[in-house]
């Protein structure tokens, strides 16, 4: 049986690029359904190569999501600020290379599982000028249908994304817990913790994995 992140793993990702195709002047829903048609079409040109070329799919999804999302933003929020203000620019930044690293080699075979079943973008929801909500269903492929909603900030003229939840679990706070956790077990090393955030990734879907099915009805 397919977890529920891996069901729902297009979007865990999809999360990520949703400023790939953004321009001034675009709505959140705009970008997520126009950046999430673009990752789709690019799935179907280069499935098979990605198959059995690992490497070639991490490059394309970090040459499509490096540049495109509030990674600073994402990373202060993971860390909290109780942990963020002691770390250097050095330290933040290996921590979002071994984050976007860990979550594309943990979760990016769903995505090649993914058969196009089908996707639902809703409207958007603004919470105040610079920030909104974009909700989308995600049909599996064993034909449930599993909710996901983005949180989007407008960081100058462009929407970022923030944080997703996925078929119920708040990705972020996942990670904000893990975190935690993790600095407390290593004795409050930063480094340490950063530089074994991919374990702390397997545990976290593990966790997620571990959790309560919500498929829509």
């Amino acid at each position: 049986m397919i977890s529920i992140l891996r069901r729902g793993l297009l979007v865990l990702l999809a999360a990520f690029p949703l400023l790939a195709l953004a321009a001034p002047g675009q709505t959140p829903r705009d970008v997520v359904q126009g950046t999430t048609d673009a990752l789709l079409s690019d799935l179907k040109a280069n499935k098979e190569q990605y198959k059995t070329n690992p490497q070639a799919f991490y490059d394309a999804l970090n040459r499509i999501l490096g540049p495109v999302v509030d990674a600073d933003g994402i990373s202060k929020s993971i860390m909290t600020v109780k942990y963020s203000r002691k770390a250097t620019p050095e330290q933040m930044q290996r921590f979002q290379e071994n984050f976007k690293r860990s979550l594309m080699q943990f979760y990016g075979n769903a995505l090649l599982e993914y058969n196009n079943q089908g996707i639902t973008v809703d409207p958007a929801k603004t919470e105040n000028g610079d920030r909104a909500s974009v909700g989308m269903k995600v049909t599996g492929n064993n034909g449930a249908v599993y909710p996901v909603q983005y949180t989007l900030q407008k960081l100058g003229d462009e929407w970022k994304v923030r944080n997703v939840i996925v078929n119920g679990i708040n990705i972020g706070k996942l990670f904000r817990d893990q975190f935690a956790d993790a600095m407390q077990r290593n004795g409050n090393n930063l480094d340490k913790t950063i530089d074994g955030w991919a374990g702390e990734v397997a545990k976290a879907k593990e966790a997620a994995d571990n959790s309560p099915d919500k498929e829509v009805k």
